[in-house]
């Protein structure tokens, strides 16, 4: 075994792909795998699904905080749960990484570990047919990801109306409370992330901060709900009362959530980001398919978010404005 302080500089990008290579899983709907200039995919249903998401050093993500196989699995995870949210499963990723030279290649390694992990735990048969790597300051990951409609139309943010029941399947709040926990627990006195902090915090509450770091989206929730008759969903990853918004904006009608349904930190629920959880409409009457639990009803009030009838602030995460500039 080559030594851990092996780095990028070190190898050609070549030697880089071959140690990558082998700890990715492959795609059941690849003809054509890593190697040529492109990955060939089969396409049985005549359309795919197609999204993108980048994660990078400092607004996204603290290496300090995070091993890299959480980045690896995150990087996974949330783009799987773009997909799942049109109704689609999973088949393929296309990765590209961007790194320091002086990165040691155990990182990339423990990155292409995630990536692997989280395929195989949340969408079984999806690999990573292809991707690039090259240089950069900052530590970047950007991830396309492609999804099956397997013969049912894509569920847009753009089908809801009133009368519907808003429900949601995944957590509320539990990824804003552990970043909240990092940044009070894990940081030093200068308030700069710190490994060893972050380290304790994770024996403490492993949950909360596993929601954040290393996020378990409701995959297989998505094809159900498009299956049991969903009028509109999308992925709530900035946070459930913007997210929901964009939903109300889309469909030209508003949202009211219960309360009572919304957990013990209703502002934190509506306010926190990067849950991935999946926000779905469905008809009146509609049995809810596993997984999902009721938060609330579809009203005519157009854009509007509600609690309890009462108008609520759109908050939540914004790349734009919630980076304080720090990459450390």
């Amino acid at each position: 075994m080559l030594p851990t302080s092996e780095t990028l500089a070190d190898l050609r990008e070549g030697e880089v792909l071959a140690r990558i290579f082998p700890r990715l899983p492959g795609s059941a709907a690849q003809l054509l795998g890593p190697g040529d200039d492109a990955a060939v995919m089969r396409a049985p249903d005549g359309r795919y699904v197609v999204t993108t998401d980048m994660m990078i050093q400092g607004p996204d993500f603290r290496l300090a905080w995070s091993s890299p196989h959480d980045l690896g699995w995150k990087a996974a995870a949330t783009n799987l749960s773009d997909v799942a949210a049109m109704g689609a499963r999973p088949t393929a990723l296309v990765v590209a990484i961007a790194a320091p030279p002086a990165t040691p290649i155990s990182v990339i390694e423990g990155i292409a570990d995630g990536l692997r992990d989280c395929c195989e735990a949340l969408a079984p048969g999806c690999g990573v047919v292809g991707g690039d790597l090259s240089a950069s300051d900052a530590l970047t990951l950007a991830v396309t990801a492609f999804g099956d409609l397997e013969g049912r139309d894509p569920v847009l943010r753009s089908g809801a109306r009133p009368g519907d029941v808003v429900a949601l399947a995944g957590r509320l709040g539990e990824a804003a409370r552990g970043l909240d926990l990092l940044f009070r627990l894990a940081v030093d006195e200068d308030g700069v992330p710190d490994a060893a902090l972050a380290d304790i915090l994770r024996a403490q509450h492993p949950e909360a901060v596993a929601a954040q770091l290393a996020p378990v989206p409701p995959i297989d929730r998505g094809p159900a709900a498009s299956a049991a008759g969903a009028t509109a969903m999308l992925d709530v990853s900035d946070g459930l009362a913007l997210d929901a918004g964009r939903l109300a904006r889309a469909s030209g009608v508003g949202i009211d959530f219960a309360r009572s349904a919304l957990g013990e930190n209703v502002e934190r629920s509506l306010g926190g980001g990067e849950d991935h959880g999946l926000l779905v409409t469905f008809p009146p009457g509609t049995v809810l398919p596993d997984g999902f639990r009721a938060l609330g009803v579809v009203t005519d009030a157009a854009g509007g978010v509600l609690v309890d009838g009462r108008p609520h602030d759109q908050v939540g995460w914004d790349p734009y404005r919630g980076w304080d500039g720090a990459v450390a």
